[in-house]
């Protein structure tokens, strides 16, 4: 790392180049548990469920793959690709399970270059990480692997952040962060958030309003609390980036 500093301080490399480099002499010590998206937040479908309860799911999460789970969570009987969904178009009656792919199994101690790998040889872009005890314990994917690398790779459902947490919008509303504290949001809107004497107490707001709505929120949920109606933009990771607010008419 010093060397890759006096480097760059001799303009040898350039600033991204060294974050590069640094980045993938930290990989060599990290492992799948290091990076995975924990099971608590894994976005999964039931292979039981209707296809228009499945169809919604795959739209309101976005992603382009899905691990599909038979009884239990952690029976992981195969990977779902989203795309696949449009044969269903064309031939209704076709079953879900003939359009299931393998899924890939790692241990959570599997080091990130091995996996990387791996993803490479074998054309996976998800694996499903278990603990010592054979448990699903959370999913890892390509690019989770490719960012400890090149840093956030945002994709056509990722919103840019800019810088700051919330910013003005030309319909009168706002777009708030998820990890904009309750004080912060309690200020620009001259509300009060904050949970009662006694309550529960939270940082931000992405996690007061998944406590209110008593569950992980999805993209297009909605939520109203002090006057304020709070509308999910973006999830990433089982968490909430981004709000629409707006004050609730009188």
């Amino acid at each position: 790392m010093e060397t890759l500093a006096e480097a760059e301080g001799n303009n040898i490399i350039g600033a991204e180049s060294r974050f590069m480099l640094e980045g993938v002499i930290r990989m060599a010590d990290m492992t799948a548990g290091d990076v995975m998206v924990p099971a608590t937040r894994m976005d999964l479908i039931d292979i039981a469920a209707p296809s228009d309860e499945l169809l919604g799911a795959v739209i309101d999460t976005a992603h382009s793959r899905f691990p599909v789970y038979d009884g239990e969570r952690d029976n992981i009987i195969g990977i779902l690709m989203a795309k696949d969904l449009l044969k269903l178009q064309r031939a209704p009656g076709l079953s879900i399970r003939a359009l299931l792919r393998p899924a890939a199994f790692v241990p959570e101690s599997k080091g990130l270059n091995d996996l990387l790998r791996e993803f490479r040889g074998k054309r996976n872009h998800l694996a499903i990480v278990v603990d010592e005890f054979g448990r699903v314990a959370g999913l890892i994917t390509i690019e989770d692997v490719l960012e400890q690398i090149v840093g956030e790779i945002e994709d056509e459902f990722d919103i840019d952040e800019d810088e700051g947490d919330i910013f003005g919008l030309a319909d009168r509303s706002y777009r708030v962060s998820g990890d904009a504290l309750v004080g912060r949001v309690e200020e620009a809107f001259g509300v009060k958030l904050a949970a009662p004497e006694g309550g529960q107490e939270f940082d931000t707001i992405g996690g007061l309003i998944a406590h209110e709505m008593g569950h992980v929120p999805k993209r297009g949920e909605q939520h109203s609390r002090a006057g304020l109606h709070f509308v999910v933009l973006h999830t990433k990771g089982g968490a909430v980036k981004w709000f629409k607010v707006a004050p609730q008419s009188p």
